[in-house]
């Protein structure tokens, strides 16, 4: 999708400011912006529609919740096609928070978030290699994000 000409000056003024803070009420970002609040609510609307903005929602904090283990984990599979239905299993793993489809080796590579690295140990050897077509996996503990940040407007 072209989105060019949707991305204008203050299209990208209101993007950045509901990234630095998603619950920043449209009055006072029309109040920001000087333009009117109805044209905030057409703007956003539009952004949607058009599949720019996906959405708000609440960010948690993992470590906060007790969650000390942050992994990476590449899947090989047995056959290519079981993939979908390996994905689809992962789906209702909980502390599986992010599934990529990838090139290379793996098939698959996902985000584990456990309590401790025992925790870990269980949800990949009692959870994820009982997902029929596992075939192998290989873990990347993760010691910390150096950043993390929205793709660039």
């Amino acid at each position: 999708m072209d989105t060019s000409n949707q991305l204008d000056f203050i299209n990208k003024e209101i993007i950045r400011k509901l990234s630095e803070d998603g619950r920043l009420p449209f009055s006072e970002l029309a109040k920001q912006l000087k333009i009117s609040n109805s044209l905030v609510h057409q703007r956003v609307k539009k952004l949607q529609e058009a599949g720019i903005i996906k959405g708000f929602s609440v960010q948690l904090d993992p470590k906060s919740m007790g969650f000390e283990s942050f992994t990476y984990t590449g899947i090989v599979t047995k056959e290519a096609r079981f993939a979908y239905s390996i994905a689809e299993d992962l789906k209702k793993i909980p502390s599986v928070v992010e599934c990529h489809w990838v090139s290379g080796k793996y098939a698959l590579f996902i985000k584990i978030v456990a309590k401790n690295n025992e925790d870990l140990r269980k949800i990949l050897y009692e959870q994820i290699h009982n997902i029929e077509g596992v075939g192998s996996t290989d873990s990347f503990i993760s010691f910390g994000a150096a950043f993390e940040k929205n793709v660039g407007i």
